[in-house]
């Protein structure tokens, strides 16, 4: 063993002491270096004490068990299972009693002499009548013995059971009822955070970033909730594995498929249908999954169009995903896993009027067109090197494309001699990214749980380039203008280590370190990262967070309606990257194995914000969008309650948040500072689900929160001026103030049963809603009309009264 250990570290003295690389390597150099440690490391120790390691699955479907419980009963030691269900425990070289739990499953219980390394795969079955492959809860205690904050596991069959606009089951609305998460507009799938922007959201898709969540103008969001297995949302005391984003990150997995047996489930909506198929290639080693769904409202308001326009127009609008996934395991210490979304959503309006004169025939076509969507793809590979040492190595690939068309066509027959002219003009902006990385779990004794990684991503931005065409008998002309398309490489690496420190204390600890190069200019940032817990009692803790965060990437956003014309920009000269600092304190009390209690307080501050100048939009293409924008800060400051109950016939949470949010730019407002667009004092969400039997269960969410701030003119006068050698008087609005006036209350009721039957072949549920169940007129827009006496009045512009639903649902 000795002359290996030395032959080890020599090998890394060498790579160390090597001649210099260029700075986008330093961090996989570096992570070679901290993986040999740690196997060196892990070979020391297996001399004295012994470590048993495996994964841990649902019995029925082969699907990892996400942070499942291993527990020593005698020495009182335990670890949880990783997102790929791998778990490790080392322990002293002596006879042991693991239990592994996972609430709603059987547990298990495996009593050994532990002597070296001993390799155990978990199959736990469920202990109630579940519906397939659905979690319905996690250890209450956990909350309290983790160092995590701001961290809220979502479950999926909330997701599932919750009534939601038009019945199409969305995990981004499901998130948007938790406290510290704001909605945008009504109905938006839009998530503004702790007081930040949705552009630093880090939405991940089985590691993938979704650069654009949005179907439907924001209405509804682009995942599939049939293809998720898990949700995880983290909103503070971030750990120092996730960077790049400011406000949160949400980690959304999809499903690896049944490897068992084959299994299907789908829907029948008002708007949309799905269908999902899983099952095994290779029972027990190979398994796929594929999910697709799509909106018929095209093939619906088709025939509508063409009889009132008698057959000379057409139009329509639709959106489809369809997710894929396909894994493969070698051995019990290596396995594959490919996995991909394709979504697009696309909006036409087309015409054709025809008409003669005299002898002479006239023809004219016209087309406009909307479309924008995501195709990511991962490619991941985990490796055991040794029960301690657990690895994970992506490849991934993300696209976001958006395309506006108007195209006019116009053909004449006149005295037999026919012209034709064409005119056209395309708008497209988007980002697409290439990355790799590589995370190291590392479990040298249950006192410590290291993670390290790093990795590369390679961009590509096109933030707004037209092209307009014109063709005909009298001129031809292509043109385009525009920004050009940027590359850019961004890398980073991290490190961190959740330290016990005796029985009451215990921190996370880590630091990330990133780097961005653009147009020749580098960009630097090192993020220190701490979390921490002191247990009270068994049933209660307090705990507090620091976290320091950098994002390189600017979203330039339009306000208004989610139309997906927001473009991703890089840091330039004069436009800096993003930087943010959050604190936070918070208390987290188990009441029983039922009911579960946390309280957070925190205050962020945010720099270099940019914002679009007054009257600047993305339809600026002429010039250099650096000039259409403004540069300031942020903050954000406010305490979240969130009290949930798990179990029993009735579970589900009740939030509430106090909060302020606030912007300074210079240029804007006169340098003053203002609140922000989606300032809101107040926000009460309640979602409760409770079942009746085996075959009916309701659902109940209730909203309310204060009004958002809008920019109103308050004063209006006329001027005098002279036009066309005319002088005439025009009217001018005066705003004092930038968001100035307050919107009323938004507050909305939810309703729904969902009514389930056994059948040969399966189980079908009939899920019926009712969204706004009162009919509250809830604010969409604002604006002034006249009224009949000519007077100015404040008209408001609402989207939903009351809007029932039925989907059909089925699983087989």
């Amino acid at each position: 063993m000795g002359p290996m250990v030395v032959s080890l570290y020599l090998q890394c003295f060498r790579i160390m002491n090597a001649r210099p690389l260029p700075s986008l390597f330093i961090g996989p150099r570096l992570i070679v270096i901290l993986s040999m440690w740690a196997v060196t490391s892990s070979s020391i120790a297996q001399q004295t004490t012994g470590t048993i390691s495996g994964y841990i699955t649902d019995e029925r479907s082969g699907e990892a068990l996400i942070g499942a419980t291993v527990y020593d009963l005698r020495s009182g030691k335990g670890t949880i299972s990783n997102v790929y269900g791998f778990y490790s425990l080392t322990l002293p070289s002596d006879s042991v009693a693991i239990r592994f739990t996972f609430v709603g499953y059987q547990p298990a219980q495996l009593r050994t002499l532990l002597k070296g390394s001993v390799t155990h795969q978990v199959k736990l079955g469920p202990s109630l009548e579940l519906r397939e492959v659905e979690v319905v809860g996690r250890r209450t205690g956990d909350e309290v013995e983790s160092t995590r904050m701001g961290t809220i596991e979502l479950p999926m069959e909330k997701v599932r059971s919750l009534p939601v606009l038009l019945g199409e089951r969305d995990v981004i609305k499901t998130l948007q009822l938790l406290p510290g998460v704001q909605s945008g507009s009504e109905g938006s799938s839009g998530l503004y955070v702790r007081g930040g922007g949705p552009d630093q959201n880090l939405i991940l898709l089985d590691g993938v970033p979704v650069y654009n969540a949005n179907h439907l103008f924001g209405f509804f969001s682009v995942f599939n909730t049939d293809a998720i297995r898990s949700a995880t949302l983290t909103k503070g005391g971030f750990p120092a594995e996730y960077g790049g984003r400011l406000s949160s990150v949400i980690d959304l997995r999809m499903k690896e498929g049944n490897n068992q047996k084959l299994h299907g489930e789908g829907g029948i909506g008002l708007i949309a249908s799905r269908i999902t198929l899983e099952g095994p290639l290779r029972k027990e080693s190979t398994s796929f999954m594929v999910s697709a769904r799509r909106t018929y409202l095209d093939v619906l308001a088709r025939p509508l169009i063409r009889a009132s326009t008698d057959g000379n127009s057409t139009g329509g609008y639709y959106f489809y995903d369809l997710n894929t996934k396909v894994n493969h395991r070698f051995s019990d210490k290596s396995r594959l896993y490919l996995s991909g979304y394709f979504g697009r959503d696309r909006f036409y309006a087309r015409d054709r009027y025809a008409w003669n004169s005299a002898g002479d025939t006239y023809e004219d076509r016209n087309e406009t067109g909307l479309d924008w969507g995501n195709a990511i793809g991962a490619l991941r590979w985990n490796y055991v090197f040794n029960p301690r040492l657990f690895s994970n190595t992506t490849l991934t690939y993300s696209n976001y494309r958006f395309r506006v068309i108007n195209e006019q066509e116009s053909i004449r027959t006149v005295n037999g001699t026919t012209t034709e002219e064409f005119w056209g003009i395309t708008y497209r902006s988007g980002i697409e990214d290439w990355s790799m990385r590589t995370d190291f779990n590392y479990m040298p004794v249950p006192e410590h749980y290291i993670k390290f990684g790093g990795g590369a991503i390679l961009h590509t931005f096109t933030p707004g380039v037209s092209r307009a065409v014109q063709e005909g008998d009298q001129a031809s002309q292509d043109t385009t203008f525009g920004s050009a398309p940027t590359k850019a490489q961004e890398f980073f690496m991290y490190a961190q280590d959740e330290i016990a420190l005796g029985g009451k204390v215990k921190v996370n600890a880590g630091l990330h370190g990133s780097g961005f190069l653009v147009n020749g200019t580098t960009y630097l940032s090192l993020q220190p990262r701490v979390s921490g817990r002191y247990l009270l009692n068994e049933r209660s803790s307090v705990k507090l967070s620091y976290a320091n965060m950098a994002q390189f990437l600017h979203l330039l956003t339009n306000a208004g309606i989610g139309l997906p014309t927001d473009l991703w920009v890089p840091p330039t000269d004069r436009v800096k990257p993003q930087f943010a600092d959050q604190v936070a304190a918070g208390y987290t009390r188990s009441f029983s194995d039922t009911y579960m209690g946390t309280f957070e307080a925190y205050y962020k501050y945010m720099r270099n914000l940019i914002e679009y100048k007054d009257g600047a939009t993305f339809l600026a293409t002429g010039t250099d969008w650096q000039n259409n924008v403004a540069v300031g800060n942020g903050w954000s400051y406010g305490g979240e309650w969130l009290l949930e109950k798990k179990e029993g016939k009735t579970t589900g949470w009740i939030g509430y948040t106090l909060s302020w949010t606030q912007r300074e730019f210079e240029e804007l407002n006169e340098g003053r500072v203002f609140p922000y667009r989606y300032d809101r004092r107040h926000d009460v969400s309640v979602a409760l689900t409770h079942h009746f039997n085996e075959r009916v269960d309701v659902g109940l969410v209730w909203v309310y929160g204060t009004g958002s701030a809008v920019t109103l003119p308050l004063e209006r006068y006329q001027t005098l001026g002279q036009q066309n050698d005319f002088f005439g008087t025009t009217e001018v609005d005066h705003i004092e103030e930038r968001n100035n006036y307050r919107t009323p209350a938004y507050h909305r009721l939810d309703l729904g049963v969902n009514m389930h039957k056994k059948t040969r072949w399966g189980e079908r549920t009939w899920s019926l809603g009712l969204y706004n169940a009162y009919s509250r007129q809830n604010p969409f827009y604002l604006y002034f009309s006249v009224d009949d006496a000519g007077r100015p009045r404040l008209t408001q512009i609402s989207l939903f009264p009351i809007v029932p639903s039925a989907t059909y649902n089925f699983t087989f």
